[in-house]
């Protein structure tokens, strides 16, 4: 009997009104996703610009930069857990400590350059407070910081594409694609001779404008913050965005093995000169790869890695050998 009765339940269809209600609840879950998949990136960039904004002017940017940068990597670090675009990425790479030891000491450097500059007197005689030769101070800071993003995003555009393009800056950069996942703590997996490079790339273009100081800080946060979002694993979409900023979606692509796909999208923030010089991809109909990396060996240790540009061809003609092991772990 109770088999009978197992049998009859099972075969039992669902009246209209609850296949009705199915339906229902099953389109409304796929909408509620899509919007939550459209609304994360913005959400979470422009929430972290409004505070910034308030830091600077109340004359606080440093500071208030300085607690938002952390607060977001706290919420960064949450979401990829909770809403992932690749779990596998969840996995630990073994490449915490290197991770974070290039970011500690990328932004030492960069802030003792700075301050050095600062000591120095330079940083007066380009912007000041209020901005130099014939930078529209009369503008918007709205406008104001877009200029110095074009601006500035010009000479990181032609920075990153020369890594790409020039063998021996490649070497250097290899550093930063060798990661085998995306997630917002290896952002910073930068060797210090490419970071410098880009700031060569960029700063100068900034100075020659007369970008005033508050506008500098804008464009700093900016950049900070676009750049935990571009290497974040978390599941996002969108749409018309990739057509202005660099978006995750865009930044797994330009992590691809295949360089047909790799050798593209080099915009730090903005894509406009990837639109203008014909290097924007943007496959929308297929999945980014889940395997990124590059094909040569890459030690495993900080101090392995800040060396190996500087002996990449006896390193990988060794690693061909099987005799570069102990330089590997």
């Amino acid at each position: 009997m109770d088999a009978t009765l197992r049998t009859k339940d099972s075969e039992r269809q669902m009246s209209p009104t609850e296949s009705t209600q199915h339906v229902h609840g099953v389109v409304k879950n796929s909408v509620l996703q899509t919007l939550l998949d459209y609304s994360l990136w913005p959400l979470i960039f422009f929430g972290a610009l409004i505070p910034t904004g308030v830091g600077i002017a109340h004359g606080h940017g440093p500071l208030a930069f300085n607690i938002v940068f952390f607060s977001l990597a706290g919420l960064l670090f949450v979401i990829e857990r909770l809403y992932p675009h690749e779990k596998s990425w969840l996995h630990s790479d073994g490449q915490e400590i290197p991770d974070l030891a290039h970011t500690a000491f990328t932004k030492a450097v960069v802030q003792l350059l700075i301050v050095s500059l600062t000591w120095l007197g330079l940083a007066t005689v380009v912007g000041g407070e209020r901005g130099a030769g014939f930078w529209p101070n009369e503008w918007p800071m709205f406008f104001q910081v877009l200029l110095a993003l074009v601006v500035a995003e010009f000479g990181l555009y032609w920075a990153h594409r020369v890594a790409h393009e020039w063998t021996p800056l490649w070497w250097f950069h290899a550093v930063h694609h060798s990661s085998k996942k995306l997630w917002f703590f290896n952002t910073g997996r930068f060797h210090i001779v490419d970071t410098l490079k880009s700031v060569v790339f960029s700063a100068p273009l900034l100075a020659l404008a007369g970008t005033p100081k508050d506008v500098v800080l804008w464009f700093g946060a900016i950049t900070a913050y676009i750049g935990f979002l571009t290497h974040c694993n978390i599941r996002m979409k969108f749409g018309v965005l990739s057509y202005i900023f660099n978006t995750p979606a865009l930044h797994r692509w330009h992590h691809s093995m295949d360089l047909r796909e790799g050798n593209k999208n080099y915009g730090e923030n903005l894509m406009i000169w990837d639109l203008v010089f014909g290097t924007y991809f943007d496959d929308t109909k297929r999945r980014p790869p889940v395997e990124i990396g590059i094909k040569d060996a890459m030690p495993k240790s900080f101090f392995g890695q800040l060396a190996e540009p500087f002996r990449w061809k006896k390193f990988q003609a060794a690693a061909r050998e099987g005799k570069a092991t102990k330089e590997l772990l």
